[in-house]
């Protein structure tokens, strides 16, 4: 793996005790969990906006999508930005930001104001994102910084199931505007200990900021996740779809061409992806978040068509999976520290792999829950053996003075992931729906059948007017919808199988502790 050299910390600068450095890490997961609870919280709430301001269910999407796109394009510019301008300045900004935002969208009186508000909260969440791992990397000394890495990834992995769950519980006990208290209260407590705790540190560099470089990584990102949003509703052959994907796959050759014109005055110097580190670390980051993603997206509809489940319960359902999953990221270093990351890395994707095969074998209607609780576990557990290890073997590859890159391209990654996930998964649920659901209707009036084709809510839905057909449209929409289930898993199964042997050939080869990780803590500022 690569190493840079970094200067150590001046003598007369004491560095953070155990005390403080509990501090700051407290501060940066609350920041953290602010940003990761905002990505899925509107999710539970479309039809209240819907109805609110009269918003098309396109309108409605915006509303949502918006804040992921904007967080994904801007996540590598602004954590160059906070190397350059300083960690702790730009996690401030980024709060202050990210909080009057939040309070704007709790006040929206139209949709218009609801999707600009959200597109600022965007801006305020790649603020805070990149630099709250960036302060770990750059602060926490080497016996420290797996278990924080540990703890950030706990986090980022399972607060978005925790932040959809509360909101849940927000949206059914109150109003959906109450769903950006909780992250202006996380925002708000936040900023007072970044104040208080959190040091600075920045990067010196002789070089002009790498804006060309920005702009087309930025304009790259956001037209890839544009097409894994929309692809599967507008379809993947509409106009729409086709430019995005021709200008995000032009503005990445661009970005990667003039790259590797600037070399050391790159905002990303792609050639380190040659790295065993950064590519394994990537590649594992980019699969165990676009699996959990898509699990996520696959296990609703299971949840409330075919166990008749309400939204909140169906969020509580998933807890076993974000729970096993954050006690695993902090048990990972351990794992990495005996065996090395690319075996910690190996073991997760395994498990995780087990989770999927697990869910596409032992799911059934009469089984109910139960059935696929172990495999939920399993994939839990997985993916917090796998995901720490990655985001230090990707952070570990690049400089000190640069881990707010390194740490925006470890969230560029999971983001990118998550919408590949959602896209693939759901697609193979979808279409394995409606191949397997056509033998099931024979006999059943033409109306009745196109409507149980578009989905099992849609068939059950109309089941109820279906007369003596309506047992059998039930049977078939459940048999098709676990035909269509066991196609994504083993789909999921053999990405997993396939990063599994990359890894194993082609992972990191040295432990977290003889990487660059090992330099000494930046000084407290």
């Amino acid at each position: 793996m690569t190493s840079y050299p970094v200067p150590a910390a001046s003598p007369d600068v004491r560095p953070p005790d155990a005390r403080h450095l509990r501090a700051i890490l407290i501060a940066v997961c609350v920041a953290l969990m602010a940003v990761i609870a905002s990505v899925s919280g509107l999710n539970v709430a479309q039809t209240h906006l819907a109805v609110e301001f009269g918003a098309s269910q396109t309108t409605v999407l915006w509303m949502i999508n918006i804040y992921t796109l904007t967080l994904a394009a801007l996540l590598l510019p602004l954590g160059a930005l906070g190397d350059r301008l300083g960690r702790k300045p730009m996690l401030i900004a980024g709060l202050v930001v990210f909080g009057i935002a939040s309070v704007a969208a709790a006040l929206a009186p139209n949709s218009g104001t609801m999707v600009a508000a959200r597109a600022l909260s965007g801006v305020g969440a790649a603020m805070i994102m990149p630099i709250t791992l960036a302060v770990i990397t750059s602060t926490f000394p080497k016996d420290e910084r797996g278990k924080a890495i540990g703890i950030w990834t706990g986090v980022a992995g399972g607060g978005g199931i925790l932040g959809m769950f509360l909101s849940a519980l927000l949206v059914d006990v109150a109003t959906w505007r109450w769903l950006f208290v909780l992250p202006v209260v996380l925002i708000a407590a936040a900023l007072a200990m970044t104040v208080r705790s959190v040091p600075n540190s920045r990067e010196h560099s002789g070089h002009r900021f790498d804006t060309f470089g920005a702009l087309s990584s930025s304009v790259a990102v956001v037209s890839l996740i544009y097409v894994l949003h929309e692809g599967p509703t507008l379809g993947w052959s509409a106009p729409a779809t086709v430019i995005s994907l021709v200008t995000g796959l032009a503005a990445l050759a661009v970005f990667v061409a003039w790259e590797l014109r600037r070399r050391e005055a790159s905002l990303l110097d792609v050639r380190l992806f040659r790295d065993r580190g950064l590519a394994g670390g990537s590649i594992t980051l980019l699969v165990v978040f676009g699996v959990q993603a898509g699990i996520a997206v696959v296990l609703y509809p299971f949840f409330q068509a075919v166990l008749g489940w309400s939204g909140l319960l169906s969020t509580l359902a998933l807890m076993p999976m974000a729970l096993a999953m954050m006690v695993t990221s902090g048990l990972a270093p351990k794992l990495a520290a005996r065996t090395g990351a690319r075996a910690a890395m190996a073991t997760g994707i395994a498990l995780g792999g087990l989770g999927l095969v697990l869910m596409a074998s032992m799911l059934s209607v009469d089984g109910g829950y139960l059935s696929i609780l172990p495999g939920m576990i399993a994939m839990g557990i997985g993916m917090g053996f796998a995901m720490t290890p990655s985001t230090e073997a990707i952070t570990s590859s690049l400089p000190r003075e640069k881990q707010g890159v390194a740490s925006a391209l470890n969230d560029v990654t999971r983001e990118l992931g998550t919408a590949l996930g959602v896209a693939m998964l759901g697609a193979l649920l979808s279409a394995g729906y409606r191949n397997a659901i056509g033998d099931g209707l024979s006999g059943v009036p033409a109306d009745t059948a196109d409507t149980a084709r578009e989905g099992v809510a849609n068939a059950l839905d109309v089941a109820g007017n279906a007369g003596i057909h309506r047992r059998q449209v039930v049977d078939a929409a459940h048999q098709a919808f676990i035909d269509g289930w066991q196609q994504a898993m083993w789909a999921g199964t053999a990405v997993m199988a396939a990063v599994l042997l990359f890894v194993l050939f082609r992972g990191p080869t040295e432990r977290p502790a003889e990487t660059t990780a090992d330099a000494e803590p930046a000084p407290v500022a």
